[in-house]
Parts: C-alpha cells; sequence; structure tokens
C-alpha cells in the first residue's frame, strides 16, 4: 500500500487491493510520510472502509479532530454493528464522530443539552439506547469523560439512521408518531396495553418501518383487495381502529395508507387487542 494523502501525524488515505480508498490510522503513520511513499503498514491500528462521497467528509473530519475520539467512536460504531447484527449506512463515521466530539467539547465547557425524546428513545429504540449506554461507558474509560444520559438518547438516534438510512429529522419524528399511533389503539379500546409481550414488540416494530416508509412517502402497493376485504370483515373493530390511525396520519403528514397498509395494520392491531384482552378468534 501507498500514501495518497497524508491527513495527520496518525492519519494517511491509501487504496486497498481492490483500488477502493481507505482512512488508515495508527500513531506516527504519517509523520515523515509523503504521497506515494509506502505506508508502514506495521503502524495500522484501524483500517476505515467508506463510499467514495463519505471519503472525502470523513477525511476533512478527522483532519480536524483529535485520534483519540475518533477511535472511540470507531469502537462505537464496531461494538454497534456486532450488537445489531444489521448494515449501517457508512455516514455513521462522520455523523457519530462529529456528534462525540462536539458532545466531549461541550462536556468539558459545562453545557450540556436535554434530550426532549429520551423517554421515547429508551421505549422504541431500547436496544439503540442499550448501545448508547456502552458508548457512554467507552467514553468514559477511553477518555475519562463521564456524558450524561441524554446522550446516549442522542447516540441512539445516530443508530437508528444508519439503520433506516435516514436524517436527524426524521429519526425525531418518528418516535412521536409510534407513540401517537399506540395511544389511538389504547383510545380506541379502552384498554392499557401491555408492553412486555410478544405482539406489542412486533406492534412497534411493524409501526417503525411503516412510519419509516411514510416519512419517505413510500407505500406498499395493494395486490388483492378480495384478501384484504375479508380481513376488514373478519377483525372490523381493528378494521375501524385502523381507519383512525389512516386518519391521523393524513392529517399529520399528508400520507394515505393503501388498502394493504391497512389491512396490515388491522392485523397487528388485532393480535395486539387479543393478547391484551384474552379475546378469542
Amino acid at each position: 500500500m501507498v500514501v495518497k494523502q497524508v491527513l495527520g501525524n496518525n492519519i494517511v488515505s491509501s487504496w486497498d487491493l481492490n483500488g477502493q480508498e481507505v482512512l488508515l490510522m495508527g500513531k506516527g503513520i504519517g509523520f515523515s510520510a509523503k504521497p506515494g511513499s509506502p505506508v508502514d503498514e506495521s503502524k495500522v491500528s484501524k483500517t476505515f472502509f467508506l463510499r467514495n462521497q463519505e471519503m472525502n467528509q470523513f477525511a476533512e473530519l478527522v483532519a480536524k479532530l483529535p485520534e483519540a475520539h475518533i477511535r472511540c467512536a470507531g469502537r462505537i460504531i464496531s461494538h454497534a454493528k456486532e450488537t445489531l447484527g444489521k448494515k449501517l449506512n457508512d455516514n455513521i463515521y462522520i455523523t457519530l464522530t462529529d456528534h462525540l466530539n462536539f458532545a466531549i467539547e461541550r462536556k468539558k465547557q459545562g453545557i450540556e443539552f436535554k434530550n426532549a425524546l429520551l423517554w421515547e428513545i429508551k421505549k422504541f429504540y431500547h436496544q439503540e439506547y442499550e448501545i448508547g449506554l456502552e458508548a457512554l461507558r467507552i467514553i468514559k474509560d477511553r477518555l475519562s469523560v463521564e456524558l450524561s444520559e441524554d446522550e446516549a438518547g442522542y447516540i441512539a438516534l445516530h443508530l437508528v439512521n444508519a439503520e433506516l438510512d435516514t436524517n436527524m429529522k426524521e429519526s425525531t419524528e418518528i418516535p412521536q408518531i409510534i407513540q401517537d399511533i399506540l395511544n389511538i389503539v389504547r383510545y380506541h379500546f379502552g384498554i392499557s396495553l401491555d408492553e412486555e409481550t410478544l405482539s406489542y414488540e412486533r406492534f412497534v416494530t411493524h409501526l417503525k418501518f411503516f412510519v419509516h416508509r411514510a416519512v419517505r412517502k413510500r407505500y406498499y402497493g395493494t395486490e388483492d383487495m378480495d384478501f384484504c376485504n375479508m380481513i376488514y370483515r373478519q377483525y372490523s373493530e381493528a378494521y375501524q381502529c385502523a381507519l383512525k390511525v389512516n386518519t391521523y396520519m393524513e392529517k399529520k403528514m399528508d400520507y394515505r395508507l393503501t388498502d394493504e397498509e391497512i389491512m396490515y395494520l388491522t392485523v397487528h392491531i388485532k393480535r395486539i387487542i387479543q393478547e391484551n384482552t384474552g379475546e378469542q378468534e
């Protein structure tokens, strides 16, 4: 491998065997190095593989930030990938690294922001929130900086962004909309929902992706109206509740559900009501 660009004493860009540009990090790897000179691979401690459009942004970012902050963010992202078992958008390296650096600098200045969505994040993005808590432990161990629980919530939202390929504005809208839909179900049937049940977990998972599609104005096509109509007749009360959700989504987001989307909502609502009330088919 040869050096393409020296970004600092501890970071250089190069190419891998497939000709893809990579960022290499290691103590002293950029010291005295020049474009075209061989990379001292014995000094490489971290390799970043990013798409071309993210590479330039990340290169600009790492050239300005403390190496310890970059390493810390990289460790958190690796932990998130291992824990979630999902592909994360490469942009997470830019957004999370930048956010963590900003949060650490704010903390040093005695400035902390409250996370107004913390309760919703804990509830609807529990796994990502737990990773956020682990991130706080990593930051404390590596950088001796103790960030607040609110930051675990912000980190969780960055992970959700990377999972769903959304932006921060969309990710902050989604939890509140999910909560509103759950409240529609609660009020329609006049019951409390047991949040420990499998049907509740499945419903919330369905709502996450449903609302994500709505934010992006993406629709499920309707292929089998006969089947949809059968579900509507068989689960008529759940169907009426799903129609209320449709009315809410029209007013809130100018998003009108297709019949297939209403059918899926109806089935999930029926299941969650059955499990919460002991109702039989």
